[in-house]
């Protein structure tokens, strides 16, 4: 049965009333078209599949040896640090992508169906977990090549991968309401990266805190990346849930139900 009914609005324009159930089935149908879209540009995989692999080696191998005397001694502390850094700087494309589909004029098309009005953006949004999850597993399989082994065992580290998921998705919404206001693709990346530059950076991520100049530590620890790179560590290595975890999904609950309102007002407004 089709749930989808139309009506009037106040300045006249029909616009279409969908149920709960048909909006979750016209968003997850959105997800499928933005997965089919990366099976026939398969380019787009490359920040996921190939930065993992390349930071891994690149900062194990010069840092290593200078912050943990060995890199055996260096992987439980730059694993964490690399995956959480990845997968939050591919939150960003989720941004740049819905600002490229609303350039090509994608959503207008989306208008003229009997779907739900949210569908395309709570796709986009859901498709991209799937960019996540590959970024995680890929870090976490490259550093065990290298000789990386959680001692908290598989359980914690399918945990610490479900937390880093759920708090980049949080993060996208921040990107996905810059894809809205902004004008173009190239804007979008331009800001999200001033914004993710630093806070991946300047972390906890590479080098322990205390090495840090006074001024920057304060930075540093109240830095939420550090939270969930701290959080990640203490998942992977000793199976801890301390406060660290709850302090990031408190921030990624935060940062859901500031930038989801926004996000989606903004992208009715134009659509």
């Amino acid at each position: 049965m089709n749930h989808t009914t139309t009506g009037t609005s106040v300045n006249g324009k029909l616009r279409n009333y969908t149920s709960l159930g048909q909006t979750i089935r016209n968003s997850l149908t959105m997800a499928y078209r933005g997965l089919l879209k990366i099976k026939r540009t398969p380019e787009q995989l490359f920040d996921v599949t190939l930065q993992p692999i390349i930071f891994t080696l690149m900062f194990t191998y010069i840092f290593g040896g200078a912050i943990s005397g060995d890199v055996q001694s260096y992987l439980p502390v730059i694993i964490p640090g690399i995956l959480v850094q990845t997968v939050i700087t591919t939150s960003l494309v989720t941004g740049v992508q819905l600002r490229e589909d609303m350039d090509k004029g994608v959503f207008d098309r989306f208008k003229s169906l009997p779907i739900a009005r949210i569908a395309p953006l709570a796709g986009a949004l859901l498709a991209d977990t799937v960019r996540y999850t590959i970024a995680t597993t890929l870090t976490f399989a490259m550093g065990y090549i290298m000789g990386y082994r959680p001692e908290a065992g598989l359980g914690t580290v399918a945990l610490a991968s479900v937390l880093v998921i759920f708090c980049a998705w949080a993060i996208s919404w921040i990107f996905a309401f810059f894809g809205v206001i902004a004008r173009t693709a190239s804007s979008v990346q331009g800001i999200s990266m001033l914004a993710l530059f630093p806070l991946t950076f300047l972390s906890n991520a590479f080098v322990p805190v205390e090495t840090m100049p006074k001024w920057l530590q304060w930075f540093v620890n109240a830095n939420p990346v550090s939270h969930l790179i701290s959080a990640v560590r203490e998942l992977t290595q000793s199976g801890t849930v301390g406060q660290h975890l709850f302090i990031s999904l408190a921030g990624a609950a935060v940062i859901v139900i500031v930038f989801a309102p926004l996000t989606v007002r903004a992208y009715m407004r134009k659509t």
